[in-house]
């Protein structure tokens, strides 16, 4: 008895409700990020084929489509390389969920899979300098309620390397203050961590947590309305900041800024205090040690302890000299 194949549109609700939510259980940033792919796909969709969703079959979304879909994101929505290739890699996790329900259409499924990513020219990350960091902590108005919470926000961000999603969705139940203060999180792909505090940070947090204003809220920073802080939010209060700390600090404007550059701020710290590519790695929740090597890309100091190392071209050869007498021994072998 043959078996009727789902449809494209049931096809597509299975593939958030069972394989996403279900089976693996996605975090709610990574499901916003496929959904808003997929509204995308689909009004492109509606456009080139005339068709409404419910009307697509799962051949009319063939490799030659979502090529030509790609390339009108970047052409008439002008996203970036970065943007198109996770595009691709959520509507490649929609053909992997489909090559199990349609072994039939194997053959589509696998040049839409055979996709390539675009290659893009990979920016070395930004991050701010000590002296930066403490004009921008300085710049805040302490005087205020919502002066204490941005500084005690960047604060902890500085010190913890937070992603702005962990940092908006903190809660009081997520931090530990005491003789041991630490904070605890899930990260991305759901993974929990637990980070230290350092006694300066923690007694800055145990002061805010003790505002009149936090009593009717679990959230440790909330808006003022006691609702949480959305991404915009966050970033339009640090460009509030840095416009002020470039006062004080003239090389903050040479720089463009994001929230995650706090977060590059204190790998670079690590970094720079010798800790070693595995710790970072580990402190920071990276799913894989490769991600930690854009900061021994960007960190300057390193290639140029590494630089002082080496004879320079055109000048007189120092004399090698073995650092020990292990060294030496192979050496007269």
């Amino acid at each position: 008895m043959s078996t009727t194949e789902p449809t494209f549109s049931v096809l597509l609700q299975r593939f958030f409700t069972q394989r996403l939510m279900q089976q693996k259980n996605v975090s709610p940033h990574t499901l916003c990020s496929y959904r808003d792919t997929f509204r995308l796909l689909l009004r492109f969709a509606m456009k080139k084929l005339h068709a409404t969703p419910e009307q697509l079959t799962i051949e009319q979304i063939d490799a030659p489509f979502v090529t030509t879909f790609l390339n009108d994101l970047e052409n008439s929505r002008g996203v970036s390389p970065r943007t198109r290739n996770l595009r691709l890699t959520a509507i490649r996790s929609f053909f992997r969920f489909a090559s199990y329900e349609l072994p039939s259409r194997s053959a589509q499924i696998q040049r839409v899979l055979a996709t390539p990513r675009k290659k893009y020219t990979r920016r070395l990350i930004g991050f701010l300098t000590r002296p930066e960091v403490e004009a921008l902590l300085s710049v805040p108005d302490k005087t205020t309620w919502t002066g204490r919470r941005d500084h005690a926000l960047i604060l902890l961000t500085v010190q913890t390397g937070l992603r702005l999603a962990e940092v908006t969705s903190l809660t009081r139940q997520s931090l530990t203050i005491g003789r041991a203060a630490y904070l605890q999180v899930i990260g991305k792909g759901r993974k929990e961590r637990a980070v230290p505090l350092c006694r300066p940070v923690a007694a800055v947090l145990k002061s805010w947590l003790h505002e009149p204003r936090m009593e009717g809220t679990e959230l440790v920073f909330p808006s003022t309305r006691g609702s949480r802080l959305s991404a915009d939010a966050v970033q339009h209060l640090l460009n509030k900041h840095l416009v002020s700390a470039t006062r004080v600090c003239s090389s903050i404007g040479k720089k463009r800024i994001t929230f995650h550059c706090l977060r590059h701020t204190m790998a670079m710290d690590l970094l720079q205090a010798g800790v070693e590519q595995t710790a970072i790695a580990l402190w920071l929740g990276h799913e894989s040690i490769e991600t930690t090597q854009m900061y021994l890309d960007a960190d300057l100091a390193l290639r140029e302890k590494i630089m002082a190392k080496t004879t320079p071209i055109d000048s007189k050869p120092g004399k090698y000299r073995p650092t020990g007498q292990l060294l030496s021994f192979l050496n007269q072998l």
